[in-house]
């Protein structure tokens, strides 16, 4: 009895209670429990290297200043609620190029990044805390000391990610907040913040039942003028989904005006070609829209054009969305008009947006 006794006070550090269960945890990050790990970078080095094995890890109450990179895949990270774990980082694409080997600072700036597979991350907030709009009232006032690559990344999702899934997790930032970069992944019941084209990239991304929050800007507009842009997605001509929002709510801080804010705009990433360096033509960026509460911030045109490198290199090649894939559906809300401007899905169409034809095999995670 005393050896079976003293193995049990031993495994302590890596289980914990939750809901009733007793949930069995590979390792436990906490400032404050015994033989636990400092921080999550700590927890992460410690996962064995055999990925096959699922490594779980519990991060406990706190905010931890973290700059993470996860290339361990069949990995699980689980907070105590998005109010009480927070990982935050406050990079930007001027001062984040030396963070990887292309020298690209808006992926650069990343919180946290992940580059693996088969990824689980629940109840906790992952924030960029740059104070953007200090600078961006710099930038206003034409302030020598204003940041010109601003950009602020809470979350990477890198080219070689797939198979991620987020429940109940906050991403906080402004300009370029959630980068989705790799192939699928899925939030379910997830809040996203920010301002600027705060949910971008060419990965196939699905959020379910989640807030997307449009946070201020500080600078000067001139009254009607479109603030802000929700996505910017670059899907590849080739690829059926993009960014796809089912039954979610598109909400508001205080400060942003009435229709001062679109659904998104179409980015065309400038890419090298074998004839020059310009916009990328094959990347047709989709964005749907699926029975989406909209407050009054959503703009009554919809969507926003974005300008592109034309091949004489200057930024004078105009995306429309009349080339784009922009679609809604069934949406709600003082923000959800249906006129020419708005194109929306047939009955039929909406069929082909399941979790299941989006994914493909994969389940993922909740």
């Amino acid at each position: 009895m005393r050896i079976v006794f003293i193995l049990i006070i031993l495994g302590l550090s890596a289980c914990t209670t939750l809901n009733n269960k007793t949930q069995q945890y590979d390792a436990i990050v906490s400032a404050n429990t015994p033989r636990a790990f400092s921080s999550l970078q700590a927890a992460l080095d410690a996962a064995p290297k055999d990925e096959s094995l699922r490594y779980r890890i519990l991060v406990k109450p706190g905010r931890y200043q973290e700059k993470l990179n996860i290339t361990r895949s069949n990995l699980e990270i689980k907070g105590e609620g998005a109010a009480n774990t927070i990982i935050y980082f406050d990079a930007y694409a001027g001062n984040s190029r030396h963070y990887r080997e292309d020298a690209w600072g808006t992926p650069g700036s990343a919180t946290v990044s992940i580059n693996a597979t088969n990824i689980y991350i629940a109840d906790l907030t992952i924030e960029n805390t740059f104070d953007y709009l200090a600078n961006d009232a710099k930038q206003t006032r034409n302030d020598p000391t204003a940041i010109a690559d601003s950009q602020a990344v809470a979350l990477l999702l890198d080219t070689n990610s797939d198979k991620l899934s987020f429940s109940r997790v906050t991403l906080n930032g402004y300009q370029d907040t959630l980068f989705a970069h790799g192939r699928r992944a899925y939030f379910y019941q997830s809040t996203i913040s920010g301002n600027v084209d705060f949910i971008f990239g060419a990965g196939t991304v699905v959020f379910d039942k989640s807030t997307i929050i449009t946070r201020p800007r500080n600078s000067s507009f001139a009254e009607g003028e479109i603030q802000s842009f929700i996505t910017a997605p670059s899907t590849n001509i080739n690829q059926e989904y993009g960014l796809t929002f089912l039954d979610c709510t598109l909400a508001r801080e205080s400060g942003v005006p009435d229709g001062s804010i679109t659904l998104g705009r179409p980015w065309h990433p400038t890419t090298n070609f074998p004839d020059g360096r310009y916009a990328d033509p094959k990347a047709i960026g989709k964005a749907v829209f699926i029975r989406t509460f909209m407050d009054r911030h959503i703009n009554s045109k919809g969507w926003s054009s974005m300008p592109g490198t034309a091949p004489d290199g200057t930024k004078s090649r105009i995306f429309t969305p009349e080339e784009s894939r922009f679609f809604e559906y069934k949406s709600i809300g003082p923000g959800a008009l249906i006129n020419s401007q708005r194109p929306q899905l047939s009955d039929a169409q909406v069929a082909h947006f399941s979790l299941e034809k989006m994914f493909g095999d994969w389940h993922p995670q909740r």
